[in-house]
């Protein structure tokens, strides 16, 4: 399955855009209370907001025109009341929707990590953790903003308008019609120019996550970069990704900030009709001053909210392109689904290759009509070259991947119908690069391992020495309380190989798989860990992947794998003769 999030078409991006603004509405329904609430607020709010010019238009034609003081002194009272209730619905506002948008933050990162978590590892292998990074920070937060910031002020702003729009029209309505052209310009150039908005700010989007992608890497290489003395390649990658970066930022920035001007040179062309047409009026007695100037209030409170619509337009438009990203990650599946568990075949053997074939998406296929049994209780060895599909094959046996054809059976049912607990519990496998989490050594080796999860300490240290796992936890100077910090170079890979040992064994799996489990750690340490792997039940099979022949040399049976085939070496002395003939060949 494709998970490439960056090699999406974009056409299929426009057709998918009205649906994933309709999940949108849906995925936010946990806030629909507060949003009617903000809404009806807000409608007051514009409410005594639209009839301001009006009042301000009547008092000066009845009150500033005669002299009369009280009167003022009564309509200004009102003024001040009617701004003083906006100000507490203004904050009152304010303070709602930026909840609801650092709500709407934690739900997105939520999810996006939830759903991340679900996918598998064909994910991963396709996408970068720069850019998943930059989705789930900087692309949430994109939403964020809208909605706690520029949402009110957007709904705020249509509202007024309309308001306007309607006062304007029913006062006059040629001057209304004369005032509003200007409007319509304007929604067509919004119209035509909004899907190239989107489209730039999708890219720059894209190239940050891309600029984010490459530094994560590159800082995670470091090392090896400062050995080979290439911070010349390490410059150069940079500044390709911060020029691209630079370039699309720039395009975007651009048309983001062109509407502004446009929109406020047809607000200036409209006020200055107004003017021109109401003196006119005023001349013929059909308009009064303080009418004319509420005119020009109601004007101003209809193109004021769209030179402040230019700016969120913009906003919107990066939301929505932000939402877009977002919601290519909400949107995928795994590929790796639980079936209906089958008719189980009796006295089978632990693991069953039939008939399997595998590649990985978008390369060659790696394994060809691959079959073999591994029976319970037994050591198994894979050896061959580099590339020959070792690792391959133990990813099948743990389900990391599914074969592209045939089955794997594990106790002689279909490994796809165990859920993954249940598959985690009968499977160890120790990868060639360990991952461990910050805290101690402890948390890590009783991570996810229900049946110790609680222990204390001492009750640990006491099932870790009837395992046999105390030689090898007294290298540690603190023993369980060694602080491990992920990431970190105060702990050598062996160690890592340690640690992670001592977390497979402890969960007591049937299949025990090692792939160069030992590659990183001495002869002595080695031996223990031999050690370790006797005293594990009798009915535990272990599979083993090693460069090291010492390490294989005790195993039941020996697979060689090479080419995309696995065959039966038998003994270890015939194992080494097909390798030293492959060599030759090759």
């Amino acid at each position: 399955m494709n998970y490439n999030l960056n090699n999406t078409d974009t056409t299929e991006q426009q057709h998918t855009s009205g649906k994933r603004l309709l999940k949108l509405l849906a995925y936010i329904k946990t806030e629909h209370r507060a949003l009617i609430v903000v809404f009806g607020i807000m409608i007051i709010s514009q409410g005594l907001s639209i009839t301001v010019p009006f009042v301000v238009g009547y008092t000066i034609d009845h009150y500033v025109a005669t002299k009369d003081f009280s009167g003022i002194l009564k309509y200004a009272g009102i003024l001040l009341g009617m701004f003083t209730v906006n100000l507490a619905f203004s904050y009152w506002q304010t303070k709602m929707m930026g909840s609801v948008g650092q709500r709407m933050l934690y739900m997105l990162r939520n999810a996006l990590f939830v759903k991340i978590q679900e996918l598998p590892i064909a994910f991963f292998n396709q996408n970068k953790t720069g850019d998943l990074i930059s989705r789930i920070n900087n692309d949430t937060d994109k939403m964020n903003q809208f909605f706690s910031q520029s949402l009110v002020q957007f709904a705020s702003g249509i509202m007024s308008m309309v308001g306007a729009g309607i006062f304007l029209l029913s006062i006059n309505f040629k001057l209304g019609i004369a005032t509003l052209a200007p409007a319509v310009f304007l929604l067509l150039f919004t119209r035509v120019l909004s899907p190239l908005v989107k489209k730039r700010n999708a890219a720059s989007m894209k190239s940050t996550g891309s600029m984010s992608a490459e530094i994560q890497e590159s800082l995670s290489n470091f090392k090896v970069i400062i050995a080979f003395n290439r911070r010349d390649y390490f410059r150069k990658r940079f500044d390709e990704v911060n020029q691209e970066n630079y370039g699309t930022a720039k395009s975007a920035g651009v048309l983001n900030n062109i509407f502004t001007p446009v929109f406020s040179l047809c607000s200036q062309i409209a006020m200055l009709a107004v003017l021109a047409y109401g003196i006119y009026l005023i001349s013929t007695g059909e308009f009064t001053v303080g009418l004319l100037i509420s005119y020009l209030s109601f004007s101003s409170y209809f193109y004021n909210p769209i030179r402040q619509l230019a700016i969120l337009w913009t906003n919107f438009q990066m939301a929505m392109a932000g939402w877009d990203r977002i919601s290519q990650i909400l949107e995928l599946e795994s590929d790796l689904k639980v079936l209906p568990a089958g008719p189980v075949k009796e006295n089978a053997p632990l693991i069953s290759f039939q008939h399997v074939h595998f590649g990985y998406p978008g390369g060659k296929e790696i394994l060809h009509n691959v079959s073999f049994n591994l029976e319970q209780g037994k050591t198994y060895a894979l050896v061959g070259p580099t590339g020959g599909g070792k690792t391959t094959t133990a990813s099948l046996i743990a389900r990391l991947y599914d074969p592209t054809a045939g089955e794997v059976l594990l106790n002689g049912r279909d490994i796809r119908s165990y859920t993954p607990e249940e598959r985690t519990r009968k499977i160890g496998f120790i990868l060639q690069e360990p991952f461990l989490f910050s805290g101690t050594i402890q948390e890590n080796i009783v991570y996810g391992n229900p049946v110790y999860a609680d222990y204390t300490a001492e009750q640990l240290d006491a099932v870790m020495e009837k395992a046999g796992l105390n030689t090898l936890l007294a290298r540690f100077e603190d023993g369980l309380a060694t602080n491990i910090v992920s990431g970190n170079d105060g702990i050598s890979l062996g160690q890592k190989q340690l640690i992670a040992f001592m977390r497979a064994v402890l969960r007591d799996p049937d299949l025990l798989v090692l792939d160069e489990a030992t590659a990183n750690i001495d002869t002595v340490t080695e031996q223990q860990l031999e050690a370790v792997l006797q005293k594990l039940p009798a009915h535990t099979t272990r599979v083993i992947i090693a460069h090291r022949l010492n390490t294989i040399e005790n195993a039941d049976e020996i697979f060689f794998v090479n080419n995309g085939e696995i065959a039966r070496a038998g003994s270890f002395s015939h194992a080494m003769n097909m390798l030293v003939q492959h060599e030759r060949n090759t």
